[in-house]
């Protein structure tokens, strides 16, 4: 497994989070239980299926270590293990953010116009 996930989150809620030290999760993770989380390599796929045409976003980088016991690898899209965390995420765990959209066809976009995933 990686020591590093990444979550896509809404940059209002990002602030909120980093006011409040915690995030607690987006609309659909509170309702599934759990934070989700993308490797590197489902990171693109993810943007695609579930933030296609969304401004405001950030691309939160997230170290997996101090998750400790709350996070566990599920299967999940096509069988592949994806991490998710049972907890709130502590804002302390971001190891970088970054602004970003996804564009209407998936393709994250950076703030500095950068294309895709660096």
């Amino acid at each position: 497994m990686t020591e590093v996930a990444y979550k896509l989150v809404d940059r209002a809620e990002w602030a909120a989070a980093r006011a409040a030290g915690a995030y607690a999760g987006s609309a659909v993770d509170l309702a599934d239980g759990y934070i989700h989380l993308s490797g590197a390599d489902q990171l693109a796929e993810t943007a695609r299926r579930h933030y296609a045409g969304r401004a405001d976003l950030m691309l939160v980088a997230v170290d997996l270590q101090p998750l400790g016991e709350d996070l566990k690898w599920e299967a999940s899209r096509g069988g592949a293990l994806f991490p998710h965390l049972y907890a709130p995420l502590p804002v302390s765990a971001a190891t970088h953010e970054r602004p970003l959209s996804v564009d209407a066809g998936g393709v994250m976009r950076f703030d500095d116009g950068a294309v895709g995933w660096p």
